[in-house]
């Protein structure tokens, strides 16, 4: 078997995901475009040396639909005769684009592939795809379907999460991304996003709260109370799949859930072979990737059962593992990963995660991913997990190894 390696992961800043963010006129073919360019330029990509481009994308509408991925290969400068793939994991899209290229290259099926994946939330709003497991009954009664925030709420009542943990996690997170902005920790891998003229739109992550403290969260009302108690009801709907609980406890809003944001992220991953023969240094090998499905109600609990397949079939353990990236699509999510592995906090999402830098759907899987390995370098750690949860219940997972 081939192995797979990582040579280069980059990524834009994330722009607020709204009308007044400063990436709401850049598309999100620009903007896949534009890190395509830079993996281009920056590893002497010319001519058919790609076998495919595996693209990411949540909500695959509008001017995301119609295989946005060959579309951005066309508008980049890599060659008309590499194809592209549009690939749709919800959340852990950037993510499966990369382990799909890893084991691509392991089964002999081509020898270098870029993979990510983009979001422009403003631009193609979440939900703006009419998806059947939200919208048809036959699948979302017979599954006892929930939004997201309450699936969070209902991790947080089952696992004994209170409104402080989150709130405290949220701070945490917001502290430590700003630290990590301070002291330059994302330089190697964050490209500024400019216009036609050359002019920059944005060079940083835009959604921070740098001065976010508890009492300022301590302020801010369950985002998902109404959504629960009153019409539609989700509570009810809940209760009615886990009866043994006796009210859904709402934990969270705003301030502890993952920012609505713009973004794209890429990575390129090859064989040895083909990185000796162009003069490239890999940085890390993909050792392990895995996919789960889960419960759909509760939904966003999977990073704890992929976590324990990918370390099964890879023969580690937790302690083998030197640092984490948990995607923060929720405060909840991460705290109930902390509890079921008793992983120091100090070994996981060191720079802050999406609470504080937001979260673009297709491209969090990529950029959790780079974050972890510019990380492992900067730290010299030999060995990196991310693992994301998904819509509808599923996980996603990758290890890493230096090399």
């Amino acid at each position: 078997m081939t192995d797979a390696y990582i040579y280069d992961a980059i990524r834009t800043p994330r722009g607020k995901g709204r009308a007044d963010g400063s990436l709401h006129e850049v598309t999100s073919l620009r903007l896949s475009a534009l890190v395509l360019d830079e993996l281009v330029a920056r590893n002497g990509l010319e001519g058919p040396v790609i076998e495919d481009v595996i693209w990411g994308n949540a909500t695959q509408a509008r001017e995301q639909g119609g295989c946005l991925a060959r579309t951005a290969v066309l508008a980049s400068g890599l060659d008309e005769r590499i194809p592209g793939l549009s690939i749709n994991r919800f959340c852990a899209s950037g993510l499966e684009a990369v382990n799909l290229a890893a084991n691509q290259i392991r089964g002999g099926a081509g020898e270098a592939y870029i993979a990510g994946g983009v979001e422009s939330m403003s631009r193609v709003p979440m939900g703006s795809d009419g998806a059947a497991i939200a919208v048809d009954p036959t699948v979302a009664m017979r599954h006892y379907f929930v939004p997201q925030g309450i699936s969070a709420d209902i991790i947080a009542t089952t696992y004994g999460i209170s409104r402080d943990d989150a709130d405290l996690y949220a701070v945490e997170s917001q502290r430590r991304a700003a630290a990590a902005w301070e002291e330059g920790r994302f330089a190697r891998s964050v490209i500024p996003v400019r216009d036609i003229n050359g002019l920059t739109i944005l060079d940083r992550d835009e959604a921070l709260r740098p001065g976010t403290d508890m009492q300022a969260l301590g302020a801010l009302k369950p985002a998902f109370r109404d959504q629960g108690e009153t019409m539609p009801g989700f509570d009810r709907v809940a209760l009615m799949k886990y009866p043994h609980l006796e009210r859904i406890e709402h934990i969270h809003h705003a301030g502890n859930s993952s920012g609505i944001v713009d973004g794209a992220a890429g990575v390129l991953v090859a064989s040895k072979e083909w990185g000796e023969a162009r003069g490239l240094k890999p940085r890390a090998r993909i050792r392990a990737t895995a996919r789960i499905g889960t419960d759909p109600t509760i939904m966003l609990t999977g990073p704890v059962p992929v976590t324990e397949r990918i370390l099964a079939q890879s023969g580690m353990t937790t302690q083998d593992i030197d640092l984490y990236e948990v995607n923060e699509a929720f405060s909840s999510v991460v705290l109930r990963f902390l509890q079921a592995f008793d992983v120091d906090h100090d070994r996981l999402n060191v720079n802050g995660g999406a609470i504080a830098m937001g979260h673009p759907l297709g491209a969090s899987g990529a950029i959790i991913l780079g974050t972890l390995l510019d990380e492992m370098e900067r730290t010299d750690r030999a060995t990196g997990l991310a693992t994301l949860c998904v819509a509808s219940g599923m996980g996603a997972a990758t290890i890493i190894e230096r090399v």
